[in-house]
C-alpha cells in the first residue's frame, strides 16, 4: 500500500513537472519563432532626400562663396524655392541662370527667355535661352561657384541637360567650381535608343548620348567631365551632391511638371518615344490639358481617339493642327510603368502615312540622333532590325558610364 502511495506522488509531482516543463519549452519555442520573424523582416526603404534638402552636405561649403544658381520652378527644398532657401539661411546668391522656359518654369517651347529680376529676392536672372545659351566671361566674374539644381527627365533631347553641359564649359573656361545638387531621373531604369551620331549636334542633341542615358545629372555631368565632351576638352572643378537613399529601381513621381508639356508621371515616361512625332505631322496632343499622352492627326483613320488642339497660352500657342479634331491613340490611364522607348508608334502612323509623315526630316534627325530612320522606314524595316543598326554604339555607351554611376 504505502508502495502504491509512493508511486502515485512520484507520478504526480514529475508529470507536472514534465507537463510544466513542456508549456515551458512551448512558450519559449513560441518566443523564437516571434524573433525569428522580427529578425527576417525586410527593413523598411529610408526616406529619399534629394541633394538640395541635404544641407549638411553642402551649406558650409556655400558659406561665404559667391553664388549662381542654375534654377526653375523644379529647384525646391522643404517645400521653397532653393533660391529663397539659400537667401534665408544667409547665403549670397549673385545671380540666377536660367533655362529654357525661364526661372519660373512659364515659357513655352523654343520661345526665349528675356533677363529679369526675380521680384522677390531682387537677385538678377540672366536668361540661357535668349540671345546666348552659355553663360558670358562677364556674365561669370565675380562668381566662386555655380550651383545647378533642376529636375531632369532622363532624354537626350531634353534642353536642360545642355545647359548644364554649356555652363560647365563657362565654369571651366573662368575658374569657377561646378556643383550639382542632384535628382532622381524617372526614367533611370534603363538605357536605349540610337546614339547621337556626330553630324546631329545641336542643343537637343548636345552629347553623344542615346535617346534614353539611365542617368542622373550628378552621373551625367561626371560622365561630360571626365569624357572630354567640353569644348577643347577642358575639365571644370566639379562636385556632387548625391540623392540619399535613392537607388537604381526607386520609383520617382516628380512633385513639380519639369516643364509645361510634361504635366505627370505618364507623359514623362512617354516622351522618350512621343517625341520624335515633333519631326513630323502627327500631333502628340499639344494644345491639350493632357500633351505628351495621345498622338494623332486629323484623319479618322488613325484612330478613335477624338482630341482638338487649341491655343493654350503658358502651355502652347498655335499648337499643330489647331481647331482641328485629331484622331489617334490615347495613353491615359495606362500604366506609366509599362512604357519604355519604343519605335512601333512611329512605324504604326508611318504605315498609315507613308512619306508625307516627314514633315520636318532635320530635327527628327537632331531628336533621333541620326538621319537614317526615314530611309529605314520606307524600305519597310522592322523595330528589330533598325534596333541592330545602333546597337553596337549604344552597348559601348552602357559599357563607357558604368564608371560614372553613383547610384546601384
Amino acid at each position: 500500500m504505502k508502495f502504491i502511495l509512493v508511486l502515485l506522488l512520484t507520478t504526480l509531482v514529475f508529470g507536472s513537472c514534465f507537463q510544466n516543463g513542456k508549456n515551458a519549452n512551448a512558450q519559449q519555442s513560441n518566443q523564437s519563432e516571434k524573433v525569428e520573424k522580427t529578425d527576417y523582416e525586410s527593413p523598411k526603404q529610408l526616406p529619399l532626400i534629394v541633394a538640395a534638402e541635404d544641407t549638411a552636405a553642402y551649406i558650409n561649403y556655400l558659406k561665404n562663396k559667391r553664388i549662381a544658381l542654375v534654377a526653375n520652378q523644379t529647384s525646391i527644398a522643404f517645400s521653397k524655392h532653393l533660391l529663397d532657401f539659400l537667401v534665408e539661411n544667409g547665403l549670397k546668391v549673385e545671380k540666377i541662370f536660367a533655362p529654357e522656359h525661364g526661372f519660373r518654369g512659364t515659357g513655352e517651347p523654343g520661345q526665349k527667355i528675356m533677363s529679369d529680376t526675380d521680384k522677390k529676392t531682387g537677385v538678377k536672372v540672366v536668361s540661357l535661352f535668349d540671345s546666348n545659351l552659355k553663360p558670358t566671361a562677364e556674365q561669370m566674374k565675380n562668381l566662386d561657384v555655380v550651383v545647378y539644381d533642376i529636375q531632369d527627365v532622363g532624354c537626350r533631347f531634353f534642353t536642360y541637360i545642355s545647359t548644364m553641359h554649356k555652363v560647365m564649359e563657362a565654369c571651366a573656361e573662368n575658374d569657377v567650381e561646378f556643383m550639382v545638387l542632384d535628382r532622381p531621373n524617372p526614367n533611370i531604369d534603363y538605357v536605349d535608343g540610337p546614339v547621337r551620331a556626330d553630324d546631329c549636334i545641336s542643343f537637343v542633341s548636345l552629347d553623344p548620348l542615346p535617346i534614353v542615358y539611365g542617368m542622373t545629372c550628378g552621373e551625367l555631368a561626371k560622365m561630360i567631365n571626365s569624357e572630354g565632351w567640353l569644348t577643347g576638352g577642358k575639365k571644370c572643378n566639379l562636385k556632387v551632391i548625391p540623392v540619399k537613399n535613392y537607388t537604381r529601381d526607386t520609383k520617382y513621381i516628380l512633385p513639380e511638371r519639369p516643364s509645361p508639356n510634361l504635366p505627370d508621371y505618364l507623359s514623362v515616361r512617354l516622351y522618350p518615344s512621343l517625341c520624335l512625332f515633333e519631326g513630323t505631322n502627327i500631333s502628340v496632343g499639344r494644345g491639350t490639358e493632357n500633351p505628351f499622352t495621345a498622338i494623332g492627326y486629323p484623319d479618322e483613320k488613325y484612330g478613335e481617339y477624338v482630341f482638338t488642339p487649341q491655343d493654350m497660352p503658358g502651355m502652347q500657342t498655335n499648337p499643330l493642327h489647331e481647331g482641328k479634331r485629331c484622331y489617334g491613340i490615347n495613353f491615359k490611364n495606362t500604366d506609366p510603368d509599362s512604357y519604355r522607348f519604343t519605335l512601333k508608334y512611329l512605324i504604326k502612323m508611318y504605315q498609315l502615312s507613308g512619306d508625307k509623315m516627314f514633315t520636318r526630316k532635320r530635327m527628327l534627325a537632331l531628336l533621333y540622333g541620326n538621319s537614317n530612320l526615314p530611309q529605314q522606314l520606307s524600305k519597310g524595316m522592322s523595330e528589330e532590325d533598325i534596333r541592330k543598326t545602333w546597337e553596337p554604339q549604344l552597348t559601348e555607351f552602357k559599357q563607357k558610364r558604368e564608371k560614372y554611376l553613383i547610384y546601384r
